[in-house]
């Protein structure tokens, strides 16, 4: 295999291959390669229903090889150095590849580590994530008899912000089907002050935690386990001991620790979204910001120090959702960059504004569609009322039905064959 490239695209998730399709759709004769070491390619949205026991996990992921654009050439490793100085990166396998343009798309890595005793615990008896292994969380959902069903996750910047929430509504509604919601506490627990920052969105999840008698908790920030003894403590400073004495329960302790609230809860079963990061070979390098994302013009993409790298999906530092469909966005704008760039033209398309999208379960068979920009302004697809949904702010059974199959029809048939939707 040859070892220089005009274009190198790191990462074979959505956002490298989406990206990969789009620029062989505009010019075939583009000399591209992927830098990725996975055999299979994962729909990852779909995760959630299948911890719900409402997909298959067999359809969530499809051969790498399936879905790499014809064309692009497959470097079956990972990345684990980028020299941007002499336009260069390192595998894993030691071996130095050369570009003309790098997309970086790595997109993100689970740092258990940050909250003590997660790598123990998680995957494990009653503590689950569908970011992880959904699998077992509809194996831990299925065996929940009743009790504290605790939903949470980490502090750190996560990929599918309403992820960790829409599992706690869908166990919600089995509970109730299976008449156990008497039985059970359902919890909330986020580090942030709101269930949701777009205003029409955060009021109808408002409702739905209402519905099922949820139990809200915001400024929670979850830093340990005891799966022994199944007590998830978090830190707040946000909130005093007098706080935590609601509806006298007795799941709950509190105690003060260096001027911060520790939060002692029990729980039956545990979902947590763990903590999250950009990969070190980013973290480590000189293309990282302060916070180790990827450092790009937030309009543009274009790396803010290295005009011939673009960054797109997870890894980038954009003040934003980190979602499929904002890759979906973000896909075109660093291909028409790129393309002019090598027409030595000026890379002047700064057309993303910040666009994501999550599609927020509520029931089996209800969802409420969140599209916002970086202003957090509701902007919602004008192609939905061709499905009869005029709000997409509601509960509706469409939405649901656009989830569980309109979604991944259009990932597999349509996204990542570069196609526009």
């Amino acid at each position: 295999m040859k070892n220089t490239f005009q274009i190198i695209i790191i990462g074979g998730g959505t956002a490298g291959i989406m990206t990969a399709a789009q620029f062989k759709r505009k010019d075939s004769t583009l000399d591209i390669a992927i830098v990725e070491p996975n055999t299979q390619h994962f729909y990852q949205p779909a995760f959630t229903l299948v911890g719900a026991g409402t997909y298959k996990y067999k359809n969530t992921h499809r051969a790498m090889a399936d879905v790499i654009p014809e064309g692009v050439t497959w470097i079956k490793d990972a990345a684990k150095e980028i020299t941007p100085e002499n336009n260069s990166l390192t595998t894993n396998n030691g071996k130095e590849y050369s570009y003309e343009y790098l997309v970086v798309a790595p997109g993100l890595v689970m740092e258990l580590s940050l909250i003590e005793g997660l790598p123990e615990a998680l995957g494990k008896g009653v503590v689950c994530s569908n970011y992880t292994n959904p699998r077992h969380t509809w194996e831990v959902l299925k065996n929940f008899k009743g009790g504290n069903a605790v939903f949470t996750q980490a502090s750190t910047p996560i990929k599918c912000g309403g992820a960790p929430q829409k599992i706690a509504y869908l166990t919600a509604d089995y509970l109730k089907k299976h008449n156990l919601a008497d039985k059970s506490n359902v919890y909330f627990a986020t580090p942030g002050s709101v269930i949701f920052g777009v205003k029409p969105i955060r009021e109808t999840l408002e409702k739905v935690i209402d519905r099922y008698n949820m139990l809200f908790k915001p400024f929670h920030n979850p830093y340990k386990i005891d799966a022994d003894k199944q007590i998830i403590y978090f830190k707040s400073t946000e909130i005093d001991e007098n706080d935590c004495v609601i509806n006298q329960d007795d799941n709950i302790k509190c105690h003060e620790q260096n001027g911060e609230t520790i939060i002692e809860m029990h729980y039956d079963m545990l979902h947590i979204a763990p903590p999250q990061a950009a990969p070190k070979f980013i973290r480590n390098s000189p293309l990282a910001t302060k916070k180790g994302w990827l450092d790009v013009n937030h309009h543009s993409l274009q790396h803010n120090k290295y005009p011939n790298i673009f960054g797109i999906g997870d890894v980038v530092d954009l003040p934003t959702a980190k979602t499929g469909a904002a890759v979906g966005k973000q896909a075109p704008v660093v291909v028409d960059n790129i393309i002019k760039l090598i027409n030595n033209q000026e890379a002047n398309n700064q057309s993303y504004m910040g666009y994501s999208s999550c599609p927020l379960v509520t029931a089996y068979g209800k969802m409420v569609l969140a599209e916002f920009d970086y202003e957090g302004n509701f902007t919602p697809d004008p192609n939905l009322k061709k499905l009869l949904v005029f709000n997409s702010a509601k509960e509706h059974w469409r939405l649901w039905l656009l989830k569980k199959y309109g979604l991944p029809y259009l990932y597999w048939n349509i996204m990542l064959k570069g196609k526009t939707v």
